[in-house]
Formats: C-alpha cells, structure tokens, sequence
C-alpha cells in the first residue's frame, strides 16, 4: 500500500485532524515506515503453525460471584463530605460547551 496525499488527507478528515505542509509529509513518511514493517509480515513461512487463540497457556480461574456484606444507602452517605437528599455531591468534573 502506497501512502499518498489523498490518504492522509482522508485520514486527517476521518480523524478531524488539521495538518499543515510539512506535518502531513512526516506522517506520510511514518505511515510509510509502518506500512512496510507489517509488510514484512506477508514474507513469513506460516505454514504448520497453529493460529494462536491466546497468547499464553494460563487459564482463569472462574468463581461464582457471592454476595457479601451490603451497605444500605444511609449507611454510605454518613462519610459523604457534601450530600444532597439521598445523593453523593461532587464538583462538576466537565463543562458544556
């Protein structure tokens, strides 16, 4: 796959990204470098080897969930430093716009 300018204006669309002159040539360049490395993918002799499903041999060690001790809605506010009602009070954390 060629990089070219069509791509990376596509890709500076796709991604609302603004790239001037010389910032698109380097990314281009970049892109080109990754494009050839995972190129070198395809020279590879795969055949006889099993597609992985995971990456190691480890397995999980599934448990059923239990329920344990429950704390009722009066009990987690008393700590709260700023409650409202039945509610934790926080600081607004992200503005509109």
């Amino acid at each position: 796959m060629k990089i070219n300018k069509e791509i990376i204006t596509k890709l500076s669309s796709l991604s609302k990204l603004k790239f001037n002159k010389e910032e698109a040539e380097l990314i281009s360049e970049d892109l080109s470098k990754m494009v050839n490395f995972i190129n070198q993918l395809n020279e590879l002799d795969t055949d006889g080897i099993e597609p992985l499903v995971h990456m190691n041999e480890e397995i999980n060690n599934w448990r059923e969930d239990k329920l344990g001790d429950v704390l009722d809605q009066e009990k987690a506010l008393t700590n709260s430093p700023v409650k409202d009602s039945t509610y934790f009070k926080l600081p607004k954390v992200l503005d509109k716009n």
